[in-house]
């Protein structure tokens, strides 16, 4: 929505009022030549220092302004309704579109070239633009409008070779909506990563605990990136949300990193036992799948609505699972010390780190204590 608010006084104090529509004479809504404050969304607005949009204009974009540049002085406002994506305005030496021509797209301080001081006429293409007698947008100036042609500036604008900067005005920042087309997601890659691998020798000849507990907890991952097509029209700076999943909205913004990582914790049941004369090995395993999805683009903007094309990837690794084997040990050669051994592997976990972890049974079926020593002893 294209809206301004003014107030009466600096820094949004005092009496206010809203408009989305041209207001051509604020003296007959009790609030000419008292706006010392406003904010603008969307298109940009003129203000004028007499009713009908007579007298100086004074351009304000998109943006909060604590004070104004001539406050108590407005007596109009008018909304820019214009396209002013692509703007473009030819500028002439001469009169009557004659002489020399300069083709301008964008902001531009004329007396860094060959043409400052020089125009005498132009032609609007595109967009609005305002036109500064003095470079660095200083001195008087005028608006300039789509389609206008400009014959004289001697007779028609009083500023015959006088023009030394100008600027197209900026669009509001459009708002977008990002629908993940998944019927038409693509699976990358799939793999599974161990993360951890756990050892239990049992050589007694009854069931023992396993040391390592029953229940250990993982960290996963989540990274998420955003790729938008090459011919995109929205510019830096520009955000929205992206709903993945119920408890995953993705913020997208233009111009910085458009990534993140979400870590969270899983937990992993275990075997709680390990039978007589067995070897328990457990490998704990992260599933990780690179995916990309379509994602459609709605972005309207000063009521024009328009798609674009991007893509959402992601590299999920929050799938961890347990899978576990035994296989009987060799019976058991006499005056042999019986024990219960449980190896920790890879990463680590909730209550045990990474390195070698000794479980000593004193008698059969007895609970095993755990105490954790440095890898290599």
């Amino acid at each position: 929505m294209n809206k301004i608010t003014v107030y009466e006084r600096a820094d949004f104090e005092g009496l206010s009022r809203e408009f989305t529509c041209d207001v051509p004479d604020l003296h007959e809504l009790d609030f000419g030549d008292c706006i010392a404050s406003l904010k603008v969304v969307g298109q940009p607005w003129i203000a004028y220092t007499q009713p009908k949009y007579e007298g100086e204009p004074h351009v304000f974009e998109e943006g909060e302004y604590e004070a104004v540049g001539r406050p108590n002085s407005f007596s109009a406002l008018r909304l820019v309704h214009h396209d002013l994506l692509d703007p473009q305005i030819t500028l002439y030496e001469r009169p009557h579109l004659q002489g020399a021509c300069k083709v301008v797209s964008e902001e531009t301080n004329l007396a860094y070239g060959y043409f400052n001081d020089r125009v005498a006429s132009h032609v609007v293409q595109r967009g609005v633009w305002l036109l500064y007698q003095h470079p660095n947008r200083g001195g008087w100036h005028c608006l300039a409008w789509p389609g206008e042609r400009v014959d004289d500036y001697g007779e028609q604008l009083h500023f015959q070779a006088r023009l030394s900067h100008l600027r197209p005005l900026k669009p509001g920042r459009p708002t977008v909506t990002a629908q993940l087309l998944w019927d038409q997601k693509r699976v990358e890659e799939e793999r599974e990563v161990l993360v951890d691998e756990i050892v239990g020798v049992n050589e007694t000849e009854s069931e023992q605990a396993l040391a390592a507990g029953s229940t250990r907890e993982y960290s996963t991952t989540l990274w998420q990136s955003f790729r938008f097509s090459n011919a995109t029209t929205l510019r830096a700076g520009l955000s929205f949300t992206l709903t993945v999943e119920a408890n995953n909205v993705f913020t997208v913004q233009k111009g910085r990193s458009e990534s993140c990582t979400r870590r969270e914790r899983s937990e992993v049941a275990l075997p709680a036992k390990v039978p007589p004369r067995t070897q328990l090995t457990i490998h704990v395993l992260r599933k990780e799948v690179t995916l990309s999805v379509p994602v459609l683009l709605t972005i309207t903007q000063n009521e024009a609505v328009r798609t674009e094309m991007g893509e959402y990837r992601s590299v999920s690794g929050t799938n961890v699972c347990a899978r576990f084997s035994m296989r009987p040990l060799p019976a058991a050669s006499t005056g042999r010390e019986e024990r219960v051994r449980a190896v920790v592997g890879t990463e680590q976990a909730r209550g045990v780190g990474t390195g070698r972890v000794v479980a000593v049974g004193t008698e059969p079926g007895d609970d095993v204590d755990v105490e954790r020593v440095p890898t290599g002893c």
